[in-house]
């Protein structure tokens, strides 16, 4: 048994964008609070059915960005959100709209938050969300959490519901065009990371498995040649796909260890989510891949190790490797960890929700020899 969530519509394709004018008519939206990034250059083709009220989320968001957010909505008389951007910006905005629908007296977000909160489920869907992603790596427009981190906590956690799920989500390669190398190389290892984790997560099933071969081979194909020699029409449909299918599949059968570390990470230096991801895949994989031929020698997810290494061409610890080498990711130690750092990032990293689709539970001995091998 197994069940699927996803957006009302997902709508893929060069030039989509021009589609979420008339989904806004439809809505019946009069004020939307438009959620970007630092950039907003895509703006142009929402077109003026509506009066757009800009917010911008100038970094990875945080729980104060995300109030903030929250009350400009309210203040504005908002009656959707459209979410134009990368990961922080979409992710900023699906919970902007969640909270923003909500009553004044239905608690605050932690309330609602997993790891630093409460965990209480949201009563009720907030105000409608259209996410627009202009990168190709997070797959937010099709999750049905958002990522936020917390300054006094030190960690990133996820406000979590079904209503996070966006009404609609337009996945438009043309949007990549203009991406620069360094933001492809991380967006595009974050990708990777989901769809490979996904991959052998306990909780995989046949819709995530068959999304995550898809979605491998795009990208196995597309992300370092876009990186050297460009992101042509065909390289951005493959990447804008790939990420895609990466967050149907972490949204449906979960992550694993790479994530469970990424959460303290992320919330104790100011790292780039995928530059984490591409520093500890090739040391998770080595250390599942070992663990379950020690403990678990049966595990049919070792069977789906030796899939992925068919389909990559080379064992996945050593492609991964070899990939982060030729996009020029950092390894743990360039981001400022220590080695007095280890043994707090370890306690952290055991308790994160992630951790819980991880093939095998792994000992604090091996998540200490996966933080040791990625740091360079």
């Amino acid at each position: 048994m197994f069940e699927l969530a996803a957006p009302t519509r997902i709508v893929v394709g060069a030039g989509v964008i021009v589609q979420a004018a008339p989904a806004l008519t439809a809505l019946g939206a009069k004020r939307v609070l438009l959620v970007t990034g630092k950039s907003s250059r895509h703006r142009e083709a929402l077109g003026d059915g509506a009066s757009f009220i800009p917010f911008t989320i100038p970094s990875e968001p945080t729980l104060n960005m995300v109030e903030e957010g929250r009350a400009v909505a309210v203040r504005e008389g908002c009656d959707a959100v459209v979410a134009l951007g990368g990961g922080s910006a979409i992710d900023a905005g699906k919970a902007i709209a969640a909270l923003a629908g909500l009553a004044s007296n239905d608690g605050e977000l932690l309330d609602y938050m997993e790891v630093i909160g409460k965990a209480q489920p949201l009563p009720r869907p907030g105000l409608p969300c259209i996410a627009i992603p202009t990168t190709a790596g997070t797959g937010a427009e099709v999750t049905k959490n958002s990522v936020l981190a917390s300054a006094e906590a030190k960690v990133k956690a996820s406000l979590r519901s079904p209503h996070l799920l966006p009404r609609l989500a337009l996945v438009d390669p043309d949007l990549l065009d203009d991406m620069p190398n360094a933001v492809l190389a991380v967006t595009g290892l974050d990708a990777l990371s989901h769809l490979l984790e996904s991959f052998v997560s306990i909780r995989a099933n046949a819709f995530t498995l068959g999304l995550g071969r898809e979605g491998m081979l795009r990208l196995a194909r597309s992300l370092r040649p876009a990186f050297e020699r460009g992101l042509t029409a065909e390289r951005r449909e493959d990447l804008a796909i790939a990420s895609l299918f990466g967050g149907l599949c972490l949204a449906n059968s979960g992550l694993g260890a790479v994530h469970g570390f990424a959460a303290p990470l992320g919330g104790m230096w100011k790292a780039p989510h995928g530059a984490v991801c591409a520093a500890l895949l090739p040391a998770v994989a080595r250390a599942n891949v070992t663990a379950l031929g020690k403990r678990d020698p049966q595990s049919p997810i070792l069977d789906r190790y030796r899939e992925l290494d068919q389909l990559l061409g080379d064992a996945a610890a050593t492609w991964t490797q070899n990939l982060r080498t030729a996009l020029g990711t950092p390894g743990l130690a360039s981001m400022g960890v220590r080695e007095q750092d280890i043994p707090l990032l370890v306690a952290k990293a055991k308790v994160a929700s992630s951790m819980r689709g991880n093939p095998i539970v792994l000992t604090d001995d091996e998540l200490t020899a996966v933080v040791h091998e990625s740091m360079l």
